[in-house]
């Protein structure tokens, strides 16, 4: 009997370790990052809520790619936001050829708000007889085939490398360049940091804080279908063999970019709005594209733009296989390689943050267009008139005060409760406590009886419920 006393003991407590264990396996250390709804990471039930995506609204054109050495083939955009400054880098190419060709540059704009945009004459290369021109890089192919700079926020850069990019094709694998003011470039040096990819696209470089690493997201292929993989590094000239991303159970589609970033309020979330190409769906006839002076190879597939998220590590999610942004109405947004997104979202006002799109590509009237959407806005937490609940997975947490980014209809509402590890409503932070909050605001600091402190339960496992009614979550933070 002792015997079998001592063994139940030894099994009770392995279960309770074991319990204990996977306890903390699930609980997410939050901290004080903020979270956006782009996926179902933290969600641990819902009933009667969606996460629904929000297409960015049109503002028009903001760049038009007119001058000699810019044209119908200019591409592959990115966009940079240093304090009150926006900087804009592109592929400049008049006529179609090669790839890689000597007759590509890369293009510099700049705009004091992101909205209205100057070409600057920049004196650094002559073109057509004179220096008065926005170009930045010349004469070094294949690298201006497609340049792509990133602001480097590594807090060891050093400030003659404050900016980085790469370029290059299959052949000359990505050569990096470096430069102080993102204006004036040299090579870091003559080898290529990476080899192995196709390359054969804008591939993307930036310094990932959460992760304390340089990654890399490039062209490859899965099974022929366009697709990209990850490389990764510490100094940003040694870097990993690359590994594949994987796409979950979704169906693979052609990507031919994917424009991976950091999401600059959540930057442990990385945010691509990626160009889909659909090959040989072709929309528009012989004679409409010659209508629109479509240069004959390029209006046999058409594109969109599709929402996807990763969290590191070589996953993407693809909560969403629905267009993002749509093409145009107009035979000329329905032309091969256009609608591709530019690389970055930046914010353009304090409610607002804004997406660009290389459009109408081949064609005479190729331009940069600028699309909205509100800050934190890719996605939401969405009830109807019915309401509907969530609790989210265990977390820890670090700050004094919840803050939240929501929108309600003058009917609609939110109530908040803060849970114990194990669902039950924490004293003072129940529903029946919670402020009914109503409104439409970026920043709401919630509050319980009109208690907005929550430092006592800092650093304990709690969970959330939200209850929710003709409303819209789209982001929190804990303070």
């Amino acid at each position: 009997m002792n015997s079998l006393y001592k063994l139940c003991l030894k099994i009770c407590f392995f279960l309770i370790v074991a319990e204990g264990v996977s306890w903390s396996q699930h609980t997410v250390r939050l901290g004080d990052r903020r979270e956006v709804f782009v996926d179902n990471f933290l969600i641990q039930q819902k009933h009667n809520i969606t996460i629904e995506m929000h297409s960015p609204e049109y503002e028009g054109r903001v760049l038009q790619f007119d001058q000699p050495w810019e044209g119908d083939f200019s591409l592959y955009t990115t966009i940079i936001k240093e304090g009150t400054l926006y900087k804009a880098y592109y592929r400049g190419v008049r006529t179609s050829g090669h790839d890689n060709s000597t007759n590509e540059v890369t293009c510099y704009a700049e705009s004091n708000d992101g909205k209205v945009w100057r070409k600057p004459n920049l004196g650094l290369y002559k073109i057509n007889d004179t220096y008065d021109n926005n170009v930045i890089l010349m004469d070094a192919a294949p690298v201006t085939h497609n340049f792509c700079p990133f602001l480097d926020t590594n807090p060891k850069a050093v400030i003659s490398q404050r900016y980085k990019a790469i370029g290059g094709s299959r052949k000359t694998g990505l050569i990096a360049y470096v430069s102080e003011d993102g204006i004036h470039w040299k090579k870091l040096r003559d080898e290529p940091i990476i080899t192995e990819g196709n390359f054969d696209s804008q591939n993307v470089i930036f310094w990932s804080e959460p992760e304390k690493l340089y990654l890399c997201y490039f062209r490859t292929s899965n099974n022929g279908i366009r697709s990209v993989s990850r490389a990764t590094s510490s100094d940003f000239v040694t870097w990993s063999k690359p590994v594949a991303m994987e796409f979950g159970d979704t169906p693979l589609e052609h990507l031919y970019t994917q424009q991976t970033s950091p999401y600059y309020r959540a930057p442990h979330i990385y945010v691509a709005i990626a160009a889909r190409f659909m090959p040989q769906r072709q929309i528009l006839s012989d004679d409409q594209a010659k209508a629109l002076n479509v240069d004959p190879k390029y209006y046999g597939d058409c594109s969109d733009a599709v929402l996807l998220t990763s969290r590191g590590g070589n996953l993407y999610d693809r909560t969403f296989m629905e267009s993002y942004i749509r093409p145009g109405t107009g035979f000329e947004n329905w032309v091969s390689r256009t609608n591709y997104p530019a690389l970055n979202v930046v914010q353009t006002s304090e409610t607002e943050m804004s997406v660009y799109v290389n459009e109408h590509y081949a064609q005479p009237s190729a331009h940069l267009s600028r699309y909205s959407m509100r800050i934190d806005g890719f996605t939401s937490l969405k009830a109807d008139y019915k309401g509907g609940e969530i609790v989210t997975k265990p977390f820890i947490f670090s700050g004094k005060e919840l803050e939240i980014n929501y929108a309600t209809s003058a009917a609609g509402e939110i109530t908040i409760e803060l849970q114990d590890e194990k669902g039950k409503a924490v004293p003072g932070y129940s529903l029946n406590d919670s402020q009914v909050i109503i409104g439409n605001e970026i920043t709401r600091i919630v509050s319980w009886k009109g208690n907005e402190d929550v430092s006592s339960l800092a650093e304990k496992p709690v969970r959330l419920k939200i209850v929710m009614k003709d409303a819209n979550l789209y982001s929190f933070k804990f303070n």
